[in-house]
């Protein structure tokens, strides 16, 4: 047994990082797993299995979002030291999850077979499902999103979501483990079996297509801007923006135009009219509908918007999920002073537009919008479903410079088309923007910070995937059922256990 289990799990941290984009070796999700749950499996008690979860997940999360460094840094003017120790106490927070799984898996203590199959594996799938929804969530770094595209575990997505995705991984994890301990047992090859089974089931469902096509295909233009974010708000480049995108819009011919989110960094009201005729004669003159991504003001209240200019009644969505600091300050008494006194964030302080908006109807599709961080959360997408037709997300990853942020998004966009069976748009500021197939396959997508439009034909979709059905109710369901299953084995050995010790004080 080597000596420095912490350094180690540190590292198959970091190796869990090059499974999500832009490496994609979807295999090293499941490689670290492995290795962390072979880690508490010879941990020296509960304390120590903690330790080992907390520093695997300090590996991950530092490396995996170390790009919120440039944005508190570069783009928010936070103080060098100050802007490494938030994201490094981000890291260190999220580590918290890995560690108490640590903790847990050990206190429960089944059978083997039990522990590495059902106990770790569905309590490190619980415990991202929870990351997903405290204090507003962040799932980043789900395990289920490195599976995109090539993996057979894709498989599983349209069924069980990402955390079905994340939840074979784990046992694949544990499987590997358990074949390693069994290596000079017969029944090692059983396991391997069951492993390579659960990637076959994984195979045979991608071949299987949830949705149908709906009507006739049309052209779309997606505009990427590549304003600089330090750039963006200055009012001296205003009116430079407002014509670069004009020129987007005019040099295309599509059914439907997509601008990135907040793209004229200005509120509606203040957009010139001569501006808005020339974008609503533009798409009527195709028959087609533009979506333009700005800021609102209503009663005082601020909303990150998109709205649409063309043949339809003029449409808008307002975006709910909102991020923390960046868009809305939380514990506003406690923590106003952060964004007044630290951080220099345009636009952080805005409201939230409700839950249930409905779907865009434009360019004779049902369009349900995304606003940039609102697609990482896929319950949240199929509210819209399946009513929507096509999937649009808007976004602006300018934020995080030419880090791996914008890659790791757009996988996460990836997943969200496979989840429901639907095409995703992505208009972006400086990238990724991009044209994803229903079944998570990229169809076409622009160069990172480059200007340009990404002009593509798409297909509209009608029908449901299981995931649009269930939601995570499913694989909820699935987790609890494991842990009891393994509480029940668990106490199945120990009235055995007990009944073995029993005979033996007699017989003596």
């Amino acid at each position: 047994m080597f000596k420095y289990k912490g350094t180690v799990a540190f590292f198959l941290g970091l190796l869990a990082v090059s499974g999500f984009a832009p490496v994609s070796a979807f295999p090293a999700t499941v490689i670290s797993l492995a290795g962390l749950f072979w880690l508490w499996r010879h941990a020296n008690g509960k304390r120590a299995a903690a330790r080992l979860g907390f520093f695997f997940g300090l590996g991950l999360f530092s490396a995996g979002i170390s790009w919120l460094y440039i944005a508190q840094h570069d783009y928010g003017d936070m103080p060098f030291l100050l802007a490494i120790a938030t994201t490094a106490l981000f890291a260190a927070f999220l580590a918290l999850f890995p560690a108490l799984i640590g903790y847990l898996q050990a206190r429960l203590r089944p059978p083997l077979w039990a522990r590495l199959m059902l106990v770790m594996p569905a309590l490190w799938v619980l415990s991202e499902w929870m990351r997903g929804l405290l204090f507003t969530g962040f799932p980043w770094l789900t395990m289920g999103y490195s599976q995109i595209s090539e993996s057979p575990l894709t498989g599983y997505a349209p069924v069980f979501g990402v955390y079905g995705v994340s939840l074979v991984i784990a046992i694949s994890a544990g499987l590997l483990v358990l074949s390693w301990e069994m290596r000079r047992n017969a029944r090692g090859g059983m396991v391997l079996a069951i492993l390579l089974f659960s990637w076959g089931m994984g195979w045979g469902l991608r071949a299987i297509e949830w949705t149908q096509p709906e009507g006739e295909t049309f052209r779309v233009a997606l505009l990427q801007g590549n304003i600089p974010q330090d750039l963006k708000f200055n009012e001296g480049r205003l009116a430079g923006t407002l014509d670069k995108y004009l020129k987007l819009v005019l040099q295309s011919d599509a059914h439907l135009t997509v601008f990135p989110e907040t793209a004229l960094p200005l509120f509606r009201h203040e957009l010139p009219q001569y501006y808005e005729d020339l974008l609503i004669k533009h798409a009527r003159k195709r028959g087609g509908d533009i979506l333009v991504g700005a800021f609102e003001t209503e009663r005082g209240l601020h909303y990150n918007s998109v709205f649409t200019l063309g043949t339809a009644d003029s449409q808008g969505y307002r975006k709910n999920h909102l991020v923390p600091f960046g868009e809305f300050i939380p514990l506003r008494p406690v923590l106003a002073w952060v964004i007044n006194e630290v951080l220099h964030i345009p636009m952080a302080d805005l409201t939230r537009g409700g839950e249930r908006q409905p779907v865009l109807q434009i360019a004779g599709q049902r369009v349900a919008v995304q606003i940039c961080y609102e697609d990482v959360f896929g319950e949240e997408v199929i509210r819209y479903l399946p009513e929507a037709s096509l999937l649009v997300n808007v976004s602006n990853d300018a934020w995080y410079g030419k880090s791996h942020a914008a890659m790791q998004h757009n996988q996460i966009a990836q997943m969200r088309a496979l989840e429901t069976g639907r095409m995703m748009l992505r208009a972006t500021n400086t990238g990724v923007t991009s044209i994803i197939r229903p079944d998570g396959s990229i169809q076409m997508m622009l160069p990172q910070h480059k200007e340009g439009v990404l002009a593509g034909e798409v297909q509209g979709y009608g029908g449901s995937t299981p995931y649009v059905r269930w939601g995570n109710a499913a694989v909820l369901l699935l987790l609890t059922g494991m842990l009891l299953v393994a509480r029940l084995v668990r106490g199945k050995s120990s009235i055995y256990s007990s009944q073995a010790q029993s005979l033996t004080q007699d017989s003596k």
